[in-house]
């Protein structure tokens, strides 16, 4: 299948950091990006030698947010073997979720819960580039409850991180959100923020692990909070793993080992699970949010640190000890060794993001926005009818 129209891809090679290429930005209406009449600065994406190589040795794409300016990207390698960074904007664009087969694409927005669908069959590809192409099939609005991770279990149920809430989720037909589980030291469901709630690991198809700033059961509580106390919870007993981290984020389960993102220090941490024990895989030089795997490597994302939010954390005493400038963007940790084997750093008018997910299998993926008549135009129906019950002759 050809011919979409591609105004939101680029082709950014095997750029060093002072070669950068410019992605544009666009306005995709519904779901939104920036807010209405906010000024975005284009960012600037340099990219290390070796990234093209490893995405195709690893058989995969990369998808990243970033709730700051609305936008996900999708990283993949052009036929000539150029990197192909495709931008499609959505307002506070945040969790990601991505099944095994990448054919499914779940994220959490502004006041949506979003599912897109890979629309090409097997052999097809898209503007002669594309083997993925991932079109918006579904919307779950929720109102603004500050959604972050986002995951879907057996049932094929959304179950989301409702920050403002304190809980995890799960959207519903008729209400804004059904409660589905909260920390035992939150006495009331109510809109305050309380522990700053954000991050979900799944396990076999349900949810096992949150992470939270702090134990915190009064409005906005965490952020008196941030330097320490961060946890852990297993959701299956609630009890805490760890209190010992700084703003963690992203726990996920890989080769059943926990990994979380000890934000406010810095480092991709290994949890043992019987002790809480953090030990630290590596530094990165950045407020880390958002984590994923690929073949015993971690991909990290790395924000600047916001003035007031990320102030005062251990973070800016390593990165001064270190002499070091924190990044925004992406870097892909070797889990063995602990070494940074690929990157990609974003300045200009990007500062912050906030989930990554890994796109098994793809090489160049791409989205649909709402701009256009792409999406009004795309029309592709199933083989297989739907069940019909006729009605009796006799019309009863």
């Amino acid at each position: 299948m050809t011919g979409f129209r591609d105004a939101n891809s680029i082709e950014a090679g095997s750029q060093p950091a002072d070669d950068p290429e410019t992605a544009p930005s666009s306005d995709d209406g519904v779901g939104g990006g920036a807010p209405p009449g906010a000024k975005q600065e284009a960012p600037e994406i340099s990219c290390s030698a070796g990234l093209a190589n490893w995405l195709l040795a690893n058989a995969c794409s990369i998808v990243f947010t970033s709730y700051q300016t609305g936008q996900v990207f999708f990283v993949g390698v052009m036929p000539n073997g150029s990197l192909s960074f495709h931008q499609r904007n959505f307002q506070r664009a945040m969790g990601l979720w991505t099944d095994p087969a990448a054919q499914s694409l779940y994220m959490s927005s502004l006041f949506q819960l979003w599912r897109f669908e890979n629309m090409l069959r097997p052999g097809e590809v898209a503007n002669a580039n594309h083997d993925k192409c991932y079109i918006p099939r579904q919307s779950f609005v929720t109102g603004d409850v500050d959604a972050h991770d986002i995951g879907v279990d057996t049932d094929g149920r959304i179950i989301f991180v409702n920050t403002a809430y304190s809980c995890l989720a799960v959207p519903d037909p008729v209400y804004s959100f059904r409660p589905l589980w909260k920390p035992p030291f939150i006495t009331k469901l109510v809109a305050e923020d309380r522990c700053h709630l954000n991050g979900l690991a799944m396990k076999a198809g349900q949810p096992r692990y949150v992470t939270a700033v702090c134990r915190s059961d009064v409005l906005n509580g965490w952020r008196d909070r941030r330097a320490e106390g961060g946890m852990i919870m297993d959701v299956a007993d609630d009890t805490v793993l760890t209190e010992n981290l700084s703003m963690p984020h992203s726990p996920r389960l890989y080769q059943d080992q926990l990994y979380v993102l000890d934000s406010g220090r810095g480092n991709l941490c290994r949890i043992d699970r019987t002790t809480g024990t953090a030990e630290a895989v590596a530094f990165c030089p950045g407020f880390l949010r958002g984590l994923a795997f690929q073949n015993d490597h971690a991909i990290v994302g790395l924000s600047l640190p916001r003035d007031r939010s990320f102030s005062g954390l251990d973070l800016d005493g390593t990165l001064q000890e270190k002499d070091a400038d924190p990044w925004c963007g992406i870097q892909i940790v070797d889990l063995k060794s602990g070494s940074i084997v690929a990157w990609i750093r974003l300045t200009g008018g990007i500062r912050e993001l906030f989930d990554v997910a890994v796109l098994q299998k793809t090489r160049c993926p791409m989205a649909l926005g709402f701009v256009g008549d792409d999406i009004r135009k795309t029309i592709r129906f199933s083989d297989d009818f739907a069940t019909f019950r006729r009605p009796a002759p006799d019309g009863s």
